[in-house]
């Protein structure tokens, strides 16, 4: 699979470097200045959700795990661990080179001319990746982050299920969108329920928003 991986995208002009187990993933990343990481789950060794949580501590490069376990506790792991995209096998190659392309934009897609976002007491430092309500700090996952700073810089604006889907987790929308709302109850837990006002709507049967007024 990684032999045919590797010759598609070397025929679509990227150079292409395979990792056979876990460990030697984890060193080529720490020597070497990729753009991208395509990362199986079942390595051998140290499995691929070990490998992307030791990247996430020293780079913030685009992962998509594309892996056969495609149960939904699955990807939810994969994804809080710091992955960007979750593909499952069997898959078509044109989908995984669409999501490499879409990933490599990844790390641009949230550019913003000012670095804080703030909504009433709740403010999000872009530069530092800090999160804090009321002054308090609010510890997120990548995954949090990115959803909540999308909601952000989209302020007042309802976000449909299908528009948040694509940005956050490049999908192409097919109505299994539950992922969704588990990382909204989850960032929901965090910002919202320790505090009396609520920031994050729902607006039934569209999406969800975050509002400066009532």
């Amino acid at each position: 699979m990684a032999r045919f991986v590797e010759l598609q995208l070397i025929h679509q002009q990227y150079m292409v470097e395979i990792a056979n187990d876990g460990r030697t993933a984890i060193n080529m990343a720490k020597e070497n200045n990729y753009d991208l990481i395509i990362l199986d789950i079942m390595l051998p060794g140290i499995d691929g959700i070990e490998v992307c949580k030791r990247v996430r501590t020293f780079s913030d490069i685009p992962i998509i795990m594309l892996t056969a376990k495609d149960d939904i506790t699955d990807k939810i792991e994969g994804l809080d661990v710091g992955a960007d995209d979750y593909l499952t096998k069997p898959f078509i190659f044109e989908e995984l080179a669409a999501r490499i392309r879409s990933n490599l934009r990844k790390m641009d897609k949230f550019k913003n001319s000012e670095p804080i976002l703030k909504v009433k007491d709740l403010e999000m430092n872009q530069d530092t990746y800090e999160v804090r309500r009321s002054g308090i700090l609010i510890e997120l996952s990548k995954t949090e982050f990115e959803l909540l700073q999308f909601l952000l810089i989209n302020k007042g604006i309802v976000l449909t299920r299908e528009k948040i889907l694509t940005k956050i987790w490049n999908y192409s929308y097919e109505g299994n969108d539950n992922i969704l709302d588990v990382y909204i109850k989850y960032l929901r837990d965090k910002v919202d329920k320790p505090f009396k006002e609520k920031l994050i709507k729902t607006i039934r049967g569209i999406g969800y928003t975050i509002k400066d007024e009532e």
